[in-house]
Protein backbone atom coordinates (compact mmCIF):
# COMPACT_ATOMS: atom_id res chain seq x y z
CA UNK A 1 0.00 0.00 0.00
CA UNK A 2 1.29 3.44 -0.81
CA UNK A 3 1.14 6.09 2.13
CA UNK A 4 -0.58 8.33 0.05
CA UNK A 5 -3.26 5.65 -0.26
CA UNK A 6 -3.41 5.01 3.60
CA UNK A 7 -3.71 8.30 4.56
CA UNK A 8 -7.10 8.45 1.74
CA UNK A 9 -8.25 5.22 3.71
CA UNK A 10 -7.68 6.70 6.67
CA UNK A 11 -9.86 9.90 6.08
CA UNK A 12 -12.75 7.30 4.58
CA UNK A 13 -12.72 5.32 7.64
CA UNK A 14 -12.64 8.07 10.56
CA UNK A 15 -13.80 10.74 8.58
CA UNK A 16 -15.02 13.76 10.93
CA UNK A 17 -13.37 12.14 13.87
CA UNK A 18 -9.96 13.25 12.42
CA UNK A 19 -11.75 16.89 11.74
CA UNK A 20 -12.67 16.85 15.78
CA UNK A 21 -9.97 15.53 16.93
CA UNK A 22 -7.28 17.08 14.83
CA UNK A 23 -4.05 16.29 16.97
CA UNK A 24 -4.92 13.12 18.71
CA UNK A 25 -3.55 11.22 15.72
CA UNK A 26 -0.77 11.21 12.87
CA UNK A 27 2.29 9.86 10.87
CA UNK A 28 5.40 10.01 13.20
CA UNK A 29 8.29 8.51 10.67
CA UNK A 30 8.18 7.73 6.90
CA UNK A 31 10.34 5.44 5.87
CA UNK A 32 8.90 3.44 2.87
CA UNK A 33 6.38 5.64 0.35
CA UNK A 34 5.15 1.33 0.39
CA UNK A 35 4.39 -0.92 3.23
CA UNK A 36 3.13 -4.40 2.74
CA UNK A 37 3.35 -5.59 6.31
CA UNK A 38 1.65 -4.22 9.35
CA UNK A 39 2.39 -4.62 13.02
CA UNK A 40 -0.12 -3.31 15.31
CA UNK A 41 -0.40 -2.67 18.99
CA UNK A 42 -1.75 -0.59 21.75
CA UNK A 43 0.99 1.06 22.25
CA UNK A 44 4.31 2.86 20.66
CA UNK A 45 7.31 1.64 22.89
CA UNK A 46 11.11 0.78 22.33
CA UNK A 47 9.77 -2.87 22.82
CA UNK A 48 6.97 -2.72 20.72
CA UNK A 49 9.33 -1.40 17.51
CA UNK A 50 11.61 -4.46 18.56
CA UNK A 51 8.76 -6.83 17.80
CA UNK A 52 7.89 -5.33 14.74
CA UNK A 53 11.26 -5.35 13.40
CA UNK A 54 11.42 -9.37 14.64
CA UNK A 55 7.77 -9.25 12.79
CA UNK A 56 9.80 -8.13 9.31
CA UNK A 57 6.77 -5.33 9.89
CA UNK A 58 7.11 -1.83 7.51
CA UNK A 59 4.64 -0.26 9.27
CA UNK A 60 3.31 -0.06 12.41
CA UNK A 61 -0.12 0.91 13.87
CA UNK A 62 -0.15 1.64 17.07
CA UNK A 63 -3.50 3.39 19.46
CA UNK A 64 -1.14 5.67 21.75
CA UNK A 65 1.56 7.63 20.64
CA UNK A 66 5.39 7.33 22.70
CA UNK A 67 3.93 9.79 25.61
CA UNK A 68 5.84 13.09 26.05
CA UNK A 69 5.56 13.10 29.72
CA UNK A 70 7.65 9.87 29.77
CA UNK A 71 10.37 11.73 29.50
CA UNK A 72 12.81 11.08 26.60
CA UNK A 73 10.58 8.12 25.08
CA UNK A 74 9.39 9.65 21.91
CA UNK A 75 12.69 10.60 21.11
CA UNK A 76 14.40 7.47 21.14
CA UNK A 77 11.16 5.88 19.79
CA UNK A 78 11.70 8.21 16.81
CA UNK A 79 15.03 7.32 16.73
CA UNK A 80 14.80 3.70 16.80
CA UNK A 81 12.12 3.68 13.97
CA UNK A 82 14.06 5.84 11.53
CA UNK A 83 16.88 3.01 12.25
CA UNK A 84 15.04 0.28 11.55
CA UNK A 85 13.30 2.20 8.58
CA UNK A 86 9.86 1.52 10.09
CA UNK A 87 6.96 3.67 9.15
CA UNK A 88 4.56 4.78 12.18
CA UNK A 89 0.91 5.74 12.48
CA UNK A 90 -0.99 6.96 15.74
CA UNK A 91 -4.82 7.73 16.46
CA UNK A 92 -6.01 7.65 19.92
CA UNK A 93 -9.34 9.99 20.13
CA UNK A 94 -10.33 8.98 16.66
CA UNK A 95 -10.66 5.38 17.38
CA UNK A 96 -11.88 5.41 20.89
CA UNK A 97 -15.20 7.60 19.70
CA UNK A 98 -15.81 6.18 16.10
CA UNK A 99 -18.08 3.71 15.15
CA UNK A 100 -15.91 0.69 15.14
CA UNK A 101 -13.38 1.41 17.93
CA UNK A 102 -12.47 0.68 21.51
CA UNK A 103 -15.15 0.58 23.22
CA UNK A 104 -17.24 -1.02 20.68
CA UNK A 105 -14.70 -3.59 19.77
CA UNK A 106 -14.60 -4.98 23.50
CA UNK A 107 -18.42 -4.97 23.61
CA UNK A 108 -18.36 -7.30 20.79
CA UNK A 109 -15.34 -9.20 22.40
CA UNK A 110 -17.58 -9.88 25.60
CA UNK A 111 -20.37 -10.80 23.20
CA UNK A 112 -22.60 -8.04 24.15
CA UNK A 113 -25.81 -8.88 22.38
CA UNK A 114 -27.07 -5.16 21.77
CA UNK A 115 -25.27 -1.61 21.60
CA UNK A 116 -27.55 0.92 22.98
CA UNK A 117 -24.88 3.84 22.32
CA UNK A 118 -21.13 4.37 21.86
CA UNK A 119 -18.59 5.88 23.75
CA UNK A 120 -18.53 9.80 22.71
CA UNK A 121 -17.02 12.87 24.03
CA UNK A 122 -18.43 16.08 23.61
CA UNK A 123 -18.66 18.06 26.71
CA UNK A 124 -17.32 14.97 28.84
CA UNK A 125 -16.36 11.76 27.99
CA UNK A 126 -19.23 9.17 28.05
CA UNK A 127 -19.53 5.21 28.32
CA UNK A 128 -20.63 3.20 25.84
CA UNK A 129 -23.59 1.22 27.31
CA UNK A 130 -24.30 -2.01 26.27
CA UNK A 131 -27.07 -5.09 26.93
CA UNK A 132 -27.38 -8.89 27.25
CA UNK A 133 -30.68 -10.36 25.89
CA UNK A 134 -30.45 -12.52 28.75
CA UNK A 135 -28.59 -11.33 32.13
CA UNK A 136 -25.61 -13.48 33.01
CA UNK A 137 -23.74 -13.80 36.20
CA UNK A 138 -21.18 -11.09 37.23
CA UNK A 139 -18.56 -14.18 37.62
CA UNK A 140 -19.42 -15.14 34.00
CA UNK A 141 -18.72 -11.90 32.90
CA UNK A 142 -15.34 -11.52 34.69
CA UNK A 143 -13.96 -15.22 33.44
CA UNK A 144 -15.29 -13.88 30.07
CA UNK A 145 -13.33 -10.88 30.10
CA UNK A 146 -10.05 -12.79 31.70
CA UNK A 147 -10.30 -15.60 28.86
CA UNK A 148 -10.61 -12.20 26.18
CA UNK A 149 -8.39 -10.08 27.77
CA UNK A 150 -5.36 -13.11 28.62
CA UNK A 151 -5.04 -11.24 31.86
CA UNK A 152 -6.42 -11.43 35.69
CA UNK A 153 -8.75 -8.82 36.21
CA UNK A 154 -9.92 -6.49 39.34
CA UNK A 155 -13.44 -7.26 40.06
CA UNK A 156 -15.74 -6.09 43.06
CA UNK A 157 -19.79 -7.21 43.07
CA UNK A 158 -21.41 -4.61 44.27
CA UNK A 159 -24.70 -5.68 44.24
CA UNK A 160 -26.83 -8.58 43.89
CA UNK A 161 -27.94 -8.89 40.35
CA UNK A 162 -27.66 -10.82 37.44
CA UNK A 163 -25.25 -8.68 34.56
CA UNK A 164 -28.08 -7.26 32.04
CA UNK A 165 -26.54 -3.52 31.14
CA UNK A 166 -22.87 -2.72 30.74
CA UNK A 167 -21.39 0.53 30.41
CA UNK A 168 -17.66 0.68 28.73
CA UNK A 169 -14.79 3.12 28.55
CA UNK A 170 -11.72 1.26 27.75
CA UNK A 171 -8.31 2.50 28.75
CA UNK A 172 -8.33 5.61 31.46
CA UNK A 173 -12.07 5.47 32.36
CA UNK A 174 -11.71 5.76 35.69
CA UNK A 175 -13.13 8.95 36.80
CA UNK A 176 -16.33 9.06 39.01
CA UNK A 177 -17.32 10.82 36.31
CA UNK A 178 -17.76 7.91 34.68
CA UNK A 179 -19.40 5.79 36.82
CA UNK A 180 -22.09 8.21 37.12
CA UNK A 181 -22.43 8.62 33.54
CA UNK A 182 -22.76 4.65 33.44
CA UNK A 183 -25.35 4.99 36.71
CA UNK A 184 -27.18 7.42 34.72
CA UNK A 185 -27.49 5.25 31.68
CA UNK A 186 -29.19 2.67 34.03
CA UNK A 187 -25.51 0.35 33.85
CA UNK A 188 -25.79 -2.37 36.71
CA UNK A 189 -21.77 -2.93 35.63
CA UNK A 190 -18.97 -1.08 34.47
CA UNK A 191 -16.14 -2.11 32.44
CA UNK A 192 -12.38 0.38 32.21
CA UNK A 193 -8.86 -0.07 32.06
CA UNK A 194 -7.52 1.89 34.82
CA UNK A 195 -8.68 2.50 38.88
CA UNK A 196 -7.57 4.89 41.77
CA UNK A 197 -9.04 4.23 45.27
CA UNK A 198 -11.76 6.51 44.36
CA UNK A 199 -13.10 4.28 41.45
CA UNK A 200 -13.43 1.22 43.82
CA UNK A 201 -15.27 3.64 46.13
CA UNK A 202 -17.32 5.36 44.62
CA UNK A 203 -18.71 1.72 42.42
CA UNK A 204 -18.84 0.75 45.93
CA UNK A 205 -21.01 3.29 47.59
CA UNK A 206 -23.26 3.34 44.63
CA UNK A 207 -23.77 -0.39 44.37
CA UNK A 208 -22.81 -1.28 40.51
CA UNK A 209 -20.50 -4.05 39.32
CA UNK A 210 -16.75 -2.82 38.69
CA UNK A 211 -14.65 -5.04 36.63
CA UNK A 212 -11.04 -3.40 35.79
CA UNK A 213 -8.69 -4.56 33.08
CA UNK A 214 -5.14 -3.35 31.57
CA UNK A 215 -5.18 0.16 30.10
CA UNK A 216 -3.35 -1.49 27.18
CA UNK A 217 -5.92 -5.09 26.57
CA UNK A 218 -8.68 -3.07 27.12
CA UNK A 219 -7.83 -1.59 24.04
CA UNK A 220 -5.85 -3.32 22.08
CA UNK A 221 -9.44 -4.69 20.33
CA UNK A 222 -9.88 -1.23 18.63
CA UNK A 223 -6.37 -1.27 16.99
CA UNK A 224 -6.96 -4.84 15.69
CA UNK A 225 -10.13 -3.55 14.11
CA UNK A 226 -8.80 -0.52 12.25
CA UNK A 227 -6.37 -3.07 10.62
CA UNK A 228 -8.69 -5.40 9.58
CA UNK A 229 -10.36 -3.12 7.76
CA UNK A 230 -7.53 -1.37 6.32
CA UNK A 231 -6.57 -5.29 5.28
CA UNK A 232 -10.33 -5.47 3.60
CA UNK A 233 -9.62 -2.16 1.59
CA UNK A 234 -6.12 -3.92 -0.02
CA UNK A 235 -5.87 -7.54 0.66
CA UNK A 236 -2.39 -7.58 -0.16
CA UNK A 237 -1.62 -6.63 3.30
CA UNK A 238 -0.39 -9.10 6.12
CA UNK A 239 -0.96 -7.84 9.76
CA UNK A 240 0.57 -9.22 12.31
CA UNK A 241 -0.51 -8.26 16.02
CA UNK A 242 2.78 -7.01 18.17
CA UNK A 243 3.64 -8.65 21.94
CA UNK A 244 2.97 -6.70 24.35
CA UNK A 245 3.78 -6.97 28.27
CA UNK A 246 1.00 -7.76 30.65
CA UNK A 247 2.59 -5.42 32.95
CA UNK A 248 0.32 -3.25 34.45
Amino acid sequence: MHIKQFNQYIEELFGEHLRKYGDQFGITNVSNEHFHKIGYATNLTLETIEEAKKENVDMMITHHDAWEFLYGMEEACATKLKEYNINHFWVHSPLDFVEFGTCTSLFHTIEIDEIITYSSCDDEELPGVGEYTNPIPFAELVEKVENKLGEKVKAWKNNDKEVKRVGIITGAGHSTDHIQAALDSGCDTYITGEKTLYTVQYAQFKKINLIVGSHTFTEIFGVESLVKRLQELDNSLEVVQLYEEHME
